[in-house]
């Protein structure tokens, strides 16, 4: 077992949160992730107790020309199923009761505390969403174990390469059409959708010799899945050197609009029922977005200032700036690392 001071709150950490006057204050949060895909997402009851069970069709029936008086043979189409499980994402609060009752104000104190569980539950989320591992059974599979390789899979039409990386500071660019039928995320069928919190109260806890002493508890518990149910509303411009993105920000080398445009044209008929040419108000029940990191957000504002680009455009959402590649938001996803593997 790990020191005290590890795993639950200390003196120490109690004297950190008061100010001179006895309250707890607003703690600056500087370990918090902006992580636009968790409430981009759509979320979806699954219709199995673990998750979801998918039906895709995986082929056409046969048809044919005939001639009078000449039959056709019988055919059919043929369907898979394709189950995929949600993970319970879970973590636990234990406060000596004395330590929560010592300035006067239990449960500003006690909100301090769920307020960095939050963001920690957030961060762990997006991070698999993105990168979580079918070898590990108690993941998410991320998008990025699902869309890993150039050629030789079904949807590796989908994965985008930017080039070759010459260290190891690579990073993606995901564009997503969340829809219903395309990819959305799940919660367990009867389960209750998000991040649920549980105030146990104040009960009986264990040191490490197993002494009892008072506590205030709490439980925090996210039960999470991804369903790519159509591979194809999913792409991945992977390979980008953030090195090279950042020494050549006109985008001369790696021409990161050229290559958002590309991934714009793998979506189905421009996703799910295109009409007109405004992408953002024209797709039909799906919501396509682009995702990427706070480097290439940077490298792609600084390309939007070119002003014979026309595709790149950055506009104004409720006082702050976004960004728009014909008119498909591009959006911060601070979980998306700059020390991705190779794909190839």
């Amino acid at each position: 077992m790990g020191a005290i001071g590890a795993t639950v709150l200390t003196l120490a950490d109690w004297a950190k949160r008061i100010d001179p006057n006895g309250n707890t204050p607003g703690i600056v949060e500087i370990l918090s992730q902006t992580n636009r895909m968790l409430p981009d997402m759509l979320w979806k009851e699954g219709n199995l107790p673990t998750g979801e069970r998918t039906i895709i069709r995986t082929g056409l029936p046969s048809v044919y020309f005939r001639l009078l008086n000449q039959g056709v043979p019988n055919s059919k189409s043929t369907t898979a199923q394709v189950d995929e499980t949600c993970a319970i994402l879970e973590a636990r609060s234990q406060i000596d009761s004395r330590i929560v009752e010592l300035n006067g104000n239990s449960a500003a104190f006690r909100l301090s505390e769920a307020q960095a569980f939050l963001e920690a539950m957030n961060q762990k989320s997006a991070t698999g969403l993105l990168y979580g591992s079918a070898s590990n059974p108690e993941e998410i599979v991320g998008l990025s174990n699902r869309y890993n390789a150039l050629t030789g899979a079904a949807n590796s039409q989908n994965v985008i390469s930017a080039g070759s990386v010459s260290g190891s500071d690579a990073t993606s660019v995901w564009l997503i059409g969340w829809g219903a039928n395309t990819v959305h995320g799940i919660f367990p069928k009867g389960s209750k959708a998000g991040l649920v919190h549980e105030d146990l109260g104040i009960g009986d806890a264990f040191d490490s010799s197993y002494n009892r002493f008072r506590a205030y508890m709490d439980r925090f518990v996210w039960d999470i899945g991804l369903v790519v149910k159509d591979w194809r509303y999913a792409v991945r411009i992977c390979n980008i050197d953030t090195s090279v993105c950042v020494g050549d920000p006109t985008g001369a080398t790696i021409n990161l609009i050229n290559l958002m445009v590309k991934a714009l044209h793998r979506l189905p008929s421009y996703a799910g029922g295109m009409v007109g040419n405004d992408a953002e108000s024209s797709f039909v029940g799906v919501k396509p977005v682009f995702y990427c990191n706070r480097t290439v957000r940077e490298m792609l504002d600084i390309q939007a200032l070119n002003k014979s680009n026309l595709l790149l455009t950055v506009g104004n959402e409720e006082g702050n700036p976004k960004t728009y590649l014909r008119g498909v938001p591009v959006e911060l996803m601070d979980a998306i690392i700059g020390t991705e593997a190779t794909v190839s």
